[in-house]
């Protein structure tokens, strides 16, 4: 049977992550996987977290399984987190994931079991591993307009041009916050102009929210995710703790279903449960206690505020560090949307043949559409990357 196989691309993230790997030069400089570094290239285990750990050593007496949908004090905490005060508890079923990816996996399951026939309406550029897994699941992807490669901005009306598009059951992905690839994101008012569309069409949005207190702090960020699910009959919300609590490895999201109608709860979170069940039966539960314990303590759950605006504050430092350096070296303004951008990735504008030449020439390492990860830099790599773009004429 396995000689019938065939080769499946590689993952050009993480082929690009093994090049820099290989590459010998001391001075190359990663901005391509996205996970969170300090300015000496480490990616800590944010102190809070620690210490929940060692008071989970000490307490914890069993490692038998929790509920199907999850650990009730992760996900009451994280509801409380991602919607605050904007719908009910009682209108959100839940289940914990393996990562923000199994939360999107699950939500996309979700949805061919309501609807084979619905199509996934998805922002150009996304996050690559959102079009894998809608291809491998045999779901129809609708690409709509996002990102103005001249302005490094949203191009808002040939997004709501191209969402016109959408019928009665389809889905529409939107990103929370810190758009990925593009770090741009849509103020209020475009967010109230799409819930007034897709409400109009009859259409679903569905909102991956991995980067939470990235862009502009822990309740702005939320803000767009809790106008859509207070303005939508119905709301799928996959939310990632891997990057605003550092736990990358523990594999820790969860996925809500979020519907004004409140005597769809039962049954709906009977289904969330099946498909955990179907899936990987119980979901992993060290992260997820780690993080239910930092939600519900006072003094965890302040210190690890206080780290993560810090991880917030850095890079928006970055940010305008770069810009600047940019602005002194081209003697233009045409780079200040990097500092007007938010979250850890932004798209610098160069072409493929400019990233390939940074790469070879200069030993930076980023994607081929030129998303580069903020916090890969740091005071000392900030004027060599900016150096490098104006070398090769970015």
């Amino acid at each position: 049977m396995f000689e019938h196989l065939k080769e499946k691309p590689a993952d050009k993230i993480i082929a690009l992550g093994q090049a820099y790997r290989d590459d010998p030069r001391d001075t190359k400089i990663d901005l391509g996987v996205g996970v969170y570094k300090t300015p000496e290239g480490v990616t800590p285990i944010m102190r809070a977290v620690k210490t929940a750990e060692k008071q989970l050593w000490e307490a914890e007496t069993t490692k038998a399984y929790t509920a199907l949908a999850g650990d009730p004090l992760f996900t009451d905490a994280m509801v409380g987190l991602v919607l605050g005060d904007a719908v009910a508890r009682d209108q959100v079923s839940t289940i914990a994931t393996p990562g923000g990816t199994g939360a999107v996996r699950q939500a996309f399951e979700l949805v061919k079991m309501v609807n084979p026939g619905a199509r996934v309406f998805v922002s150009d550029p996304t996050w690559p591993n959102h079009l894998s897994i809608l291809a491998h699941m045999g779901m129809e992807m609708v690409p709509y307009r996002y990102f103005d490669s001249t302005t490094c901005a949203v191009d808002f009306a040939g997004m709501l041009s191209d969402l016109e598009g959408v019928r009665a059951g389809d889905v529409v992905l939107l990103h929370g916050c810190c758009h990925n690839p593009t770090g741009a994101n849509l103020n209020m008012a475009e967010w109230q102009s799409t819930v007034e569309l897709l409400n109009a069409k009859g259409a679903m949005p569905m909102i991956d929210i991995a980067y939470q207190g990235f862009g502009d702090g822990l309740e702005d960020d939320a803000a767009a995710v809790r106008y859509v699910a207070s303005h939508c009959p119905e709301t799928l919300i996959a939310a990632s703790c891997s990057k605003n609590f550092g736990i990358y490895r523990e594999r820790t999201g969860i996925l809500m279903a979020v519907a004004q109608d409140k005597a769809t709860k039962k049954i709906t979170q009977g289904n969330l449960a099946y498909l955990n069940r179907q899936n990987y039966s119980f979901p992993p539960d060290h992260g997820a206690r780690l993080v239910g314990m930092v939600l519900t303590d006072d003094e965890l759950r302040a210190d690890w505020q206080a780290e993560l605006e810090d991880v917030r504050l850095n890079m928006l430092k970055l940010r305008e560090q770069l810009a600047g350096e940019l602005q002194k070296l081209s003697g233009s303004d045409r780079f200040g949307f990097i500092a007007q951008h938010r979250g850890m990735f932004s798209r610098l504008g160069a072409t493929a043949e400019q990233v390939a030449k940074m790469r070879e020439e200069h030993g930076i390492y980023m994607v081929g559409d030129s998303r580069i990860n903020i916090a890969g830099l740091n005071d000392r790599t900030v004027p060599i990357l900016a150096r490098a773009m104006i070398d090769v004429g970015v």
